[in-house]
């Protein structure tokens, strides 16, 4: 078992910042990939970041690239999301994913926190 805690969610207004941390404990935090999924009212869930088990290699959604950070601390255990320039589009609930897989639908993702709110004003 792999348990996800997620912080950093809040209120932001457009063009702000903010971090997102997902604190990871149980089986080895070092042989997932962690990724980020986002789930705005009334719509699926959707990828959003992912970085491999050796932090080597990145991947983003193309409304994020250029805004969001993904980056790992496997010493600490934890994953972060960098997120920069918010628009009120990028408001929804946050998830932290732990894969064994390059993950970019939820069938691939084994493990999830319980979410954190992000909500970007305008």
């Amino acid at each position: 078992q792999v348990q996800l805690v997620e912080s950093g969610g809040g209120l932001v207004q457009a063009g702000g910042s903010l971090r997102l941390s997902c604190a990871a404990s149980g089986r080895t935090f070092s042989n997932y990939n962690m990724g980020w999924f986002r789930q705005a009212p009334g719509k699926e869930r959707e990828f959003v970041s992912l970085i491999t088990w050796s932090g080597g290699n990145t991947y983003y959604t193309d409304s994020v690239k250029g805004r969001f950070t993904i980056s790992r601390d496997s010493a600490k255990n934890t994953v972060y999301l960098q997120m920069m320039s918010l628009k009120p589009e990028d408001t929804a609930v946050y998830y932290c994913a732990a894969s064994p897989y390059v993950a970019t639908t939820r069938r691939g993702v084994d493990y999830w926190g319980q979410g954190t709110q992000v909500t970007v004003s305008s």
